[in-house]
């Protein structure tokens, strides 16, 4: 366990880079939700490995990162059919979280996660629906990537909610997540941000001395050039845009995995089962208006930020909460965080994670969301920055 820090399904998946490139020299790890060539994805859970064949071919994902250079180097652990923001699985245990063991390492690409934090990887590819490269990366205290909803090849991974989902990446530093999303998204960056906006309701969901701290190493930015403004992005409050996403996941969720839990009555940890048992109860005429919403919220936030804004907020509500919390503790705090995450998964839009402070040495995280397909020049900008501030 001290090790590898729980962090891998199996660190025996191991697959050569296929040319030279600009990942040449570098390791990777993934999520166990992609297809290898071989190899039978536990999605987190016994029961999905016992009913699931190996994949035929490898998801195009990873092809790409091979054929840049990049050598895979073992499976990581995941929530149970990704469906947490946690990453304490019941059944193949909680990853250690290598800045503070005593907390959780955040869900559900927490192995991945880990295993980037601790240097056992220079990078890690995990998938992210409803936060799961965003909080990971916040409570390890590492860079992580949600990108532009189907910037990047999603094909042969195992889905949760396929409006939502899409490929996420994490790396220690900076350049390293900027260098992997030139691999990855194929559309070139151009033009510059000039505005930054603060969204002062998403602020006021963060703990204080987590506040702070954000606040402190953020005003050392050389922002100076940009047009500084803030806004309130839900007049109606962001827990009605928390449950717009909560709605349309669940739904979709039963949708996509409804028919095997029928058929096979898996075992799900605490929380999850509650969580399926929930989006069972789910209808269309449920979610029917939860549509209109979301259409509505997508158009706003666009409009706000074009293509040349940026929305600063921070990721999580503070720092990862400790190990072992009571469920309905957990429960609580999923909901604040929902609130913060909801905005880009709504959206689909893309929100980079900087470790940018710590609260008593442990990390937390602070957000940009930028506008549609502004992914590499979101990343650019972010490497640029945080070299200036070194």
């Amino acid at each position: 366990m001290e090790k590898d820090f729980g962090a891998y399904a199996d660190k025996q998946v191991v697959l050569e880079p296929v040319n030279t490139g600009e990942l040449s020299g570098l390791s990777f790890a993934v999520k166990d939700v992609f297809a290898i060539q071989g190899h039978r994805s536990t999605a987190g859970n016994p029961d999905w490995l016992k009913t699931h064949h190996a994949a035929k071919e490898t998801a195009p994902a990873l092809t790409s990162l091979l054929h840049a250079g990049a050598r895979l180097e073992g499976t990581t652990i995941t929530d149970e059919l990704m469906y947490s923001l946690n990453g304490e699985n019941f059944h193949y245990g909680t990853p250690v979280n290598p800045k503070d063991p005593k907390r959780i390492p955040g869900g559900s690409s927490c192995g991945s996660a880990v295993a980037v934090a601790a240097g056992l990887a220079d990078f890690a590819i995990g998938t992210d629906t409803g936060g799961s490269v965003r909080i990971p990366s916040s409570y390890c205290g590492i860079y992580g990537i949600r990108p532009t909803h189907d910037i990047v090849q999603i094909d042969d991974v195992i889905p949760l909610s396929k409006s939502f989902d899409t490929v996420g990446w994490m790396a220690r530093d900076a350049s390293t997540l900027w260098k992997v999303g030139r691999v990855l998204i194929e559309a070139e960056e151009t033009g510059s941000f000039t505005r930054m906006i603060t969204a002062e309701d998403a602020w006021k969901l963060i703990d204080i001395e987590a506040k702070e701290a954000l606040l402190t190493e953020l005003h050392k930015w050389d922002t100076d050039s940009m047009e500084q403004s803030t806004t309130i992005l839900a007049e109606e409050g962001l827990a009605e845009w928390a449950e717009t996403f909560r709605m349309l996941q669940g739904r979709e969720i039963w949708q996509e995995h409804g028919e095997w839990i029928q058929t096979y009555n898996p075992t799900f940890g605490p929380g999850i089962a509650e969580r399926f048992k929930w989006a069972s109860t789910l209808t269309d005429s449920d979610i029917s208006p939860y549509l209109q919403k979301r259409s509505m919220i997508t158009e706003k936030v666009e409009k706000l930020l074009k293509d040349d804004g940026v929305l600063i907020l921070p990721t999580a509500p503070g720092t990862a909460p400790l190990l072992n919390l009571p469920v309905e503790e957990l429960e609580v705090r999923r909901s604040r965080t929902f609130q913060l995450c909801c905005i880009a998964g709504l959206t689909g839009l893309p929100q980079v994670n900087i470790p940018l402070a710590e609260v008593n040495g442990v990390p937390v995280g602070l957000s940009i969301i930028a506008g549609k397909r502004q992914d590499r020049k979101l990343l650019k900008w972010i490497a640029q920055l945080e070299a200036n501030r070194v």
